[in-house]
């Protein structure tokens, strides 16, 4: 799952069967990097693909901001403390707004823990996971097992839609086990999502309503993350997957536990029936957050592959065949969820950038050029 407070734990601290060419041959190791001077502070040297910037939250933890089809409003998640949360929960903005001083209204329920909302085709609700049924209290974030950084993957969540104001309007699954990361095709046609209804961590489809649930992935592993291109036919998601019997035993035994690993993940895509799955990054480290470009041609996606600490994350262009691998920001800790506006104008991401020395991480809004 993609909570907020464990990636920016892992940045200090640190579905597919034919591979295609590894980007780190195809660039010698090394992406792209064209160096210029801007004006803007908060874009750094080297960001040429951002025309402009404006920095939306001013502290907390905040990620996750998706678009509404009609890219007037935004749905992200948030843990600020004086916004009167003890975890993760869902707000809603206007896409021109800012807050610093100010707070947006929150639209779950306030309770339990929340992931991954987003925007349904009528502007009017949002689908998101939450943990409230089982438990009306944030539950507990482990961050190390055994020495090594974990994500948990709480069997209480479930998939549920709400309208505007907070009010839950219907549940799209009752599965048991982990069942949440769901994200809305383009087209507005169909949702994806990760569950454990099959004893690992798999990706699904199903239509808008939670009727006619088909499984996409069926390989040893944690498949996630994952978002439609814009055309509605593929499938972009993030993978740990085990190959040695080690890794696969570690995997299990974690994932009896409720917990899995993320700091070894690659990309993969497919066809939206998980057909034509392949492997698309070969980098090593932690390759995550991925969504396509507008052209659909493209995916740009955070990683750590550079890092020899586990830090910084930077945000990667890679072409869905795997070539032309481009460095797209410059920072020195975390940049990471980036999501396009529908009309392909704007960036929406995460980052540590302008937090004064803290560990907040706040949303920002990038006019984006290619």
């Amino acid at each position: 799952m993609r909570l907020i407070a464990c990636l920016l734990s892992f940045a200090v601290l640190i579905s597919c069967k034919n591979t295609t060419e590894d980007p780190k041959e195809i660039n010698d190791g090394t992406a792209t990097t064209e160096v210029e001077v801007v004006k803007d502070t908060l874009i750094y040297p080297g960001e040429k693909h951002f025309k402009s910037i404006r920095q939306v939250t001013f502290g907390g933890d905040n990620a996750e901001a998706y678009w509404s089809f009609d890219d007037k409003q935004l749905v992200f998640q948030s843990n600020f403390t004086e916004w009167g949360v003890g975890c993760d929960q869902m707000f809603l903005m206007n896409s021109d707004e800012t807050f610093n001083g100010t707070q947006p209204p929150m639209i779950s329920t306030g309770k339990g823990r929340t992931t991954c909302a987003y925007f349904l085709p009528d502007n009017k609700h949002f689908v998101y996971g939450s943990t409230h049924l089982k438990d009306e209290n944030c539950p507990e974030v482990p961050l190390r097992k055994n020495g090594k950084y974990v994500w948990p993957v709480y069997d209480s969540f479930d998939i549920f839609v709400s309208d505007l104001e907070g009010n839950i309007t219907g549940q799209l699954t009752d599965e048991p086990g982990y069942d949440a990361e769901a994200t809305v095709s383009p087209v507005g046609d169909k949702i994806v999502f990760t569950s454990m209804r099959s004893g690992d961590l798999e990706l699904y489809t199903m239509n808008i309503d939670g009727s006619d649930v088909q499984q996409i992935t069926d390989e040893l592993g944690y498949d996630g993350g994952a978002f439609f291109s814009p055309d509605g036919t593929k499938l972009i998601f993030r993978s740990s997957r085990p190959k040695t019997e080690e890794e696969i035993k570690e995997y299990k035994d974690l994932l009896a536990q409720g917990l899995v690993q993320p700091t070894e993940m690659e990309l993969y895509i497919c066809n939206a029936d998980g057909s034509d799955l392949r492997q698309l990054t070969n980098l090593g480290n932690a390759n995550w957050s991925p969504f396509f470009h507008p052209s659909g041609e493209k995916i740009l996606f955070s990683s750590n592959f550079e890092a020899e600490r586990g830090f910084p994350f930077n945000l990667y262009l890679i072409d869905i065949d795997g070539k032309n691998l481009e460095r797209v920001t410059h920072g020195e800790t975390f940049d990471a969820f980036p999501v396009f506006s529908n009309d392909g104008k704007y960036l929406a991401f995460s980052s540590n950038r302008n937090n004064g020395g803290t560990r907040d991480t706040n949303l920002f809004i990038a006019e984006w050029q290619d």
